[in-house]
């Protein structure tokens, strides 16, 4: 389908590609990996001929349609169904002509055209996909124009997916979904027809849908079979492999040369020594591994505070006299990992606003101690961010007073070390820039951090620096992201946000995709004439799935409180080994050193105990999920 040969392009006199090559087989869903600025965007408009290589050659089968998620979002009066639609331009053509034909022989060759391209069911088929990217059928006939650019760029990948190419590029396709559209969108591509390629910087994504991965790396495309944890996998072994090769080549070089120069002036060993040399001019030098620089995320860590540090009580929350969220009931402590599920417009965001107060409730009471302080980041802050200024300067604004190596420690946290903190805001990367957000959030070591898709612009590895942040911050987090792998590693605890309220989901993430793949099957039944027999069947169902969560839920909360019982006592492990690891506690009188031993002793059997109502409450679960 696609045949990349010894591909040079170099953009602003640095080398993006310098021979590179891959081919690609019909059929085959490959994901396009690579650290940010790499050239993965620039080899799509290779590809779609928008760029000319400096050398090589890229070749598509003949006649293969390319069809690419538009950069630019829609606009226009034009609904949105006949939006989609309007993207088979086969259909629309024919459709066109037999409005205007005259010739009896041609009206009948385009009516076999359009049955042959099933074209009675594209708008059954275009309605599905909006469906899927989260539009309702009222929303589906409104004009493009209603609607704001993100979701005008739902319009577009519907688009793109309804077109059906040959050869489909999709660059960053989740970046304007939320958690619902991406799970559909897993599942769609998951099952594509024809030839995929796509730039994605989410994990699951790259797992469930890659049959192939690509990764882009020092100028070179390299292809590896299976998704993106395979990919991993077998990339890691094979620098694990490259650097064990280079340090036994190294270690031979040295040997070969202190022969030469310990002989080559001895007339017996002279020849033998000239022999050595030639070795060494014919080994093939073995190229040491260069690990790319971590990227770094660390939240300063805040002191402890009574629980609750929020409370919310019957809240009503909107804007003016409109009313988005009711009965509001929550709380939050300290140690809570909580994500915010439910479809973009159902208030996420307005929930967000007003945990971080930005936006006060019309009615109820919200309660916090006045010395808590709170975070907040949304990815519309990097429009505050002013681009003449630099990374150093927006810190030391909010840092008055503090001195320049505290703001230049802060910054380092996010990986602004001296020269990238000195960098104007106009020549930071998107990740940067969210970088620095997560960094001017956080100078105050807030005791809880709201953040409004933090992943955004960030790339895997960093996405991996931010879940291991997140894990290891002693503050409260309240997370809304569709990236479910950050999701599944950073939460333990979701809220359901949908027909105006806020409540617990008794479950995970694996236990919402079911909730979604149930509605939507519920969805279409409700679309077709029912039987009597199918109804008694649906609700017979109905039943023995809320039997079922209902005889899981105890099990799941002894298991999750197993689980926290089991994280405290490590966590005062590790407390009592830094102790004792102090050489001064060893000058001190004996008695401190006595008390540490056996509060040791004492935590040991704690975890012991702890670790087998761990696995009880575990193989419970599990029995009863079978």
């Amino acid at each position: 389908m696609l045949r990349i040969t010894d591909l040079t392009f170099r953009y602003g006199g640095r080398a993006l590609f310098e021979q590179a090559g891959v081919h690609i087989a019909a059929g085959q869903r490959v994901g396009l990996v690579g650290r940010n600025g790499t050239g993965k965007s620039t080899l799509f408009k290779l590809i779609l001929g928008e760029l000319h290589p400096d050398g090589g050659d890229i070749s598509l089968r003949a006649r293969a349609r390319i069809g690419r998620l538009a950069q630019e979002a829609p606009e226009g009066e034009t609904c949105l169904i006949d939006c989609v639609l309007a993207a088979d331009t086969e259909r629309a053509t024919l459709l066109d002509e037999a409005e205007t034909t005259t010739d009896g022989h041609r009206i009948a060759e385009i009516h076999e055209r359009l049955n042959t391209i099933d074209a009675h069911s594209a708008p059954a088929r275009a309605a599905a996909i909006l469906s899927g990217l989260g539009f309702s059928a009222e929303a589906q006939m409104r004009p493009v124009s209603d609607f704001s650019g993100g979701w005008r760029m739902r319009v577009a990948l519907a688009a793109a997916l309804f077109a059906n190419p040959d050869l489909l590029l999709l660059d960053e396709p989740t970046n304007h979904l939320d958690l619902e559209a991406t799970l559909w969108l897993q599942n769609h591509l998951a099952s594509w027809p024809g030839t995929l390629l796509v730039i994605s910087h989410d994990r699951e994504l790259l797992n469930e849908v890659a049959t192939r991965i690509v990764h882009l790396d020092g100028g070179k495309l390299v292809a590896y079979g299976g998704n993106y944890d395979q990919f991993e996998a077998t990339r890691r072994a094979r620098m694990e492999l490259q650097a064990k090769a280079f340090t036994k080549q190294a270690e031979q070089r040295r040997k070969i040369q202190a022969f030469i120069d310990r002989f080559r002036a001895k007339a017996t060993k002279a020849t033998q020594a000239q022999s050595r040399v030639k070795m060494l001019e014919r080994m093939e030098m073995v190229v040491p591994v260069v690990e790319d620089r971590a990227v770094s995320f660390d939240f300063p860590d805040p002191e402890p505070m009574s629980p609750p540090i929020l409370a919310i009580d019957d809240g009503i929350a909107g804007y003016g006299d409109k009313a988005i969220l009711k009965g509001l009931d929550l709380r939050i402590d300290m140690d809570d990992r909580i994500a915010l599920l439910g479809a973009n417009g159902n208030g996420k965001s307005t929930l967000a606003k007003v945990l971080s107060g930005r936006l006060k409730l019309l009615k109820g009471s919200l309660r916090k101690p006045p010395k808590l302080r709170i975070g907040y980041f949304a990815q519309h802050q990097t429009e505050e961010l002013r681009a003449e200024r630099t990374a150093f300067e927006h810190m030391a604004e909010l840092m008055k007073g503090q001195l320049d190596s505290k703001v230049r420690a802060q910054l380092g946290r996010f990986g602004f070390e001296q020269e990238r903190a000195d960098v104007k805001v106009a020549n930071l990367s998107g990740g940067e820039k969210s970088r620095l957000l997560f960094a001017l959030m956080s100078r105050d070591a807030p005791h809880l951090m709201i953040l409004d898709e933090p992943t955004n612009h960030l790339d895997i590895d960093a996405r991996e620096a931010l879940v291991s942040a997140l894990n290891a911050y002693d503050g409260a987090v309240v997370l809304i992201s569709h990236d479910p792998h950050l999701i599944e590693l950073a939460a333990d605890r979701l809220w359901l946000v949908g027909d105006g309220c806020v409540t617990a989901f008794d479950g995970d993430l694996a236990g919402y995709r079911r909730l979604l793949l149930d509605r939507a099957r519920e969805a279409r039944r409700e679309a077709k004439p029912e039987r009597a027999t199918d109804v008694i069947d649906r609700k017979a169902d109905r039943r023995a799935a809320a039997e079922a969560r209902a005889q899981l839920a105890p099990l799941r909360k002894a298991a999750q409180a197993a689980e926290k019982t089991l994280e405290n006592l490590h966590r005062q492990q590790a407390e009592i080994t830094n102790q004792l690891a102090d050489p001064q506690l060893y000058q001190g009188p004996p008695a401190r050193l006595t008390e540490l031993r056996l509060r040791e002793a004492e935590l040991a059997r704690k975890v012991a105990a702890a670790e087998s109502a761990w696995l009880e409450a575990h193989e419970a679960l599990e029995q009863t999920s079978t």
